[in-house]
Formats: C-alpha cells, structure tokens, sequence
C-alpha cells in the first residue's frame, strides 16, 4: 500500500510551482498525495521566509503540522522552501518534530530523503543542487490555469529583500525546456499560462549575447494550440522596454496587464532601496502603459528607514496621479543580512502601519473609481468557479489569486475553465458585477 504525503505549499507562485515539481515527483515515485493532513503518513511544508510574517506563519504551520504525529497517522514531517534553506540549522535544533529539511534546489532529491526519512534518519540538505527539473508537475491550481517559472534567483541586491540570500544568482530557465512545458500543460487542457520569476522581464539576460527575451518568450508561448491567455508578473521597470509593451499590446492573445512592483517613487528613497532606474523613468513607463492601454499593477514598501513624512505624502501623490488598476503595498520588514536592517533611521510600527493604512484607503478609493468606467463594457471572462451560490471569473485585466473577481448572472449553467462574453453591470471596490451574454 503506497505512502499518503500531504503537501502544504505557503507563500508565492513561485514557491507553489516547486510544491507541483515535488508533487509530480511523488506521483511519479509511488506515493500518494492527500488533502487531509490526518490521513497523511508523510506531510512536506514548503515554507516562505520572505518577510517576518511570512517567517511566523510557516513556523506555525511546521508546528501545527507536527500535532498529526499524535492527531493523525503523520510519521514525518520534512520542511522546504525558503525558510527551511536560509535558517536550516535553527530549525533543525530548535523544532526536534521536523524529520527532514530540504533547500529550494534539492527537490530533485526528494524521493532519496524521504527514503532515508523513513529508515530513521532526519537528513538536511541545503547545499545546492538543479535549480530547473525536466519534471511533468501536478497541479494545484485549476487545471485551465498554469504558472511557469522562467528564471530563479535575483542579481537586483535590493536593500530590503533577502531573496538574494536564499535563492541565489539570477539564473534563466532554458528556453526550450519554458516552451516544451507550456504545450505540454497545452495538451492536458491548460488554456492559461502565467510565466512568473523574481525578475521576469530580466529573462534571457545570462544567456551569450545577453539578450532581453520574454518578448520572444510571450509570443512563442501565445502560438501554442489550445492556449487563448498569457499574462507575465514580477517585471521589472528598467527592463521593460517598447519592444515589449508593444508585443503586450498588439498581440490578442497575450493579456493586456503588466505587474511592476515599483515599491517607491521618491528618487532618495529609491537609491536607499538599490533600485535601478529613476521617477522619471518610471513616470513615462507608466505614461506608455496608459497610452497602449495596459493595466498596471504594482506593489509600494512604506515605512522604509529614513522616508520623511514629505517622501511618503509624494508617493501618495504619485499613486493618486498614476491610478494603478491594481496596487499592493506592504510595511517595510527588517530582515537580517540585508543592509536595510542596519539603516539609520528606523520608522517606528505605529507610523509604518499607520502610513500602510492611509495608502491603502487611497488606492481603495481609485480602484472604486476605475471600476465604475467599466460598468456596460463588454468583455470575455474565464469562469473560475462557484463562491456563495454565485459563479466568479476574471477578464484579461485580473491575474489569478492576487486581483479581484467578478461575479456572473447567467440563464446557464457555467462550466469552471470555458470562457464567456460579460456585461458589467455593477461593482464594488475591488470586484465587478456582470451578466453572461
């Protein structure tokens, strides 16, 4: 009777597109995957150490993980991910419930730990290891959506980000290797590819010549039969060039959206951050993503040691002034080893927190705005499913898990992955009303 393993996957798409690899990995070995934790003989958490709550929250997971030993019918607990390969020896002193740990480029030797798990040892292996695996992933998204990691790592060194510190130097995935799986995901029904990275629009950059390809990338991808949306995330401003914007644009198969996360406007700031480019050029990337008519999604750090109540209130401006579609904002988090953490001029909780709260209302009330344009336009919907007696979907102006929804009248039956023609004809902040045409 084959081994139950239970999979928990915290943290970002990235970090759920290595618990698919490890899924399929397992499949392919024998064992059998399982939703409920109680009837798991194996539970893997792949942990986030991101920022500090990310860190709290795995931590929490590995030791609610760990009640299954008395709970359930859990005999080992084996840790991955982020957090499991940037504090491996303190969790392996101070948490004596976890029986194996693995780094984020270990997992192609997963079947050999667990093996070794299972005859008593408690293995840690974080040294290093392939970083892309020619491996036929298990889904955990719907079966109509997919991510594709296209490059791991990051040579940004931004201040604040320990990403560096974990996952290592900029490395692009192998061209072909990025398309062999977007047709295969095409062949099992995948109608939706979502390419991400910790610097998409970077990909190629490492290769002879260093070539800047994610345009090349995207349409490649867009040509595959059986696929109908491309979206790409994470892109960074400095290397989001016309070539680019244009393909976005022109192309009907790729969506019109594009994710930067800008984290300030304040030029000071930006040069205290590490971040390449000035306000000025991320000022008319913003103009150009207006004027090929591209929705705009970013993510802003408040809070950062040293901003000024002066800088803060010209990010405020900033915000109101570009109307991003989308924005995500997060107070800054120390993190030890980057140089941030040692900075000058820490903002205290309460001013961070307070500054978090007063951008969020103001991104709240433009999100509201912009929803209410789209009220009577037409536009195609990807059905994701049923919430509250209600079917949801996206348009090609919402990412998946990160943006808001919108909720669907139909005289029909709707079938979770097909694709309709909606009318909005309501909103709310964040999400849309609409009827299925």
């Amino acid at each position: 009777m084959a081994l139950k393993v239970g999979m928990v996957s915290l943290g970002c798409s990235k970090n759920q597109v290595d618990s698919e690899v490890m899924l399929g990995m397992l499949r392919d070995s024998g064992y059998d995957a399982v939703s409920d934790a109680t009837l798991a003989d194996v539970i893997i958490l792949n942990t986030c150490g991101f920022i500090e709550s990310a860190k709290q929250e795995s931590i929490d997971a590995i030791l609610e993980a760990a009640q299954y030993k008395t709970a359930g019918t859990l005999k080992k607990l084996l840790v991955t991910g982020c957090l499991a390969q940037r504090y491996a020896r303190e969790l392996y002193e101070q948490i004596p419930e976890i029986d194996g740990i693995m780094g984020v480029s270990e997992y192609s030797r997963l079947p050999e730990v667990l093996n070794k798990m299972l005859y008593g040892a408690r293995p840690m292996c974080v040294e290093g290891g392939e970083r892309f695996l020619k491996q036929k992933r298990m889904l955990i998204t719907p079966p109509y959506s997919a991510y594709v990691k296209i490059s791991d790592g990051c040579d940004n060194r931004c201040t604040y980000c320990a990403i560096p510190l974990i996952r290592g130097e900029y490395m692009s995935r192998p061209y072909d290797d990025i398309i062999a799986e977007c047709r295969s995901l095409a062949t099992d029904g995948v109608s939706e590819l979502t390419f991400i990275a910790q610097d998409t629009s970077r990909y190629g950059s490492d290769f002879p010549g260093r070539p800047l390809m994610l345009k090349q990338l995207l349409h490649e991808a867009s040509e595959i039969e059986g696929i109908k949306w491309v979206r790409v995330l994470y892109c960074y401003p400095d290397t989001v060039n016309d070539e680019l914007l244009k393909e976005i644009r022109d192309n009907p198969k790729i969506c019109a959206y594009l994710d930067l996360p800008l984290q300030h406007i304040n030029d000071t700031l930006l040069k205290r951050m590490n971040r390449r480019g000035t306000s000025a050029q991320i000022k008319r990337l913003i103009q150009k993503c207006r004027e090929y008519g591209i929705v705009t999604r970013t993510t802003m750090i408040v809070g950062f040691p040293g901003e000024t109540d002066a800088q803060f209130e010209e990010l405020t401006e900033f915000v109101k002034q570009a109307r991003f579609d989308r924005l995500g904002a997060f107070a800054y988090s120390p993190e030890e080893g980057t140089p941030a953490a040692d900075m000058p001029d820490q903002i205290p909780e309460e001013i961070k927190q307070k500054r978090l709260d007063d951008l969020m209302l103001t991104q709240q009330q433009i999100s509201l705005e912009l929803n209410r344009e789209r009220i009577g336009t037409v536009c195609e919907v990807l059905v994701d499913g049923c919430e509250d007696g209600c079917f949801t979907g996206r348009s090609m102006s919402e990412a998946p898990e990160s943006d808001g929804i919108i909720k669907l009248t139909s005289a029909r039956k709707l079938t979770s992955g097909e694709y309709v023609q909606v009318k909005i004809t309501d909103c709310d902040a964040y999400d849309l009303m609409g009827v299925v045409l």
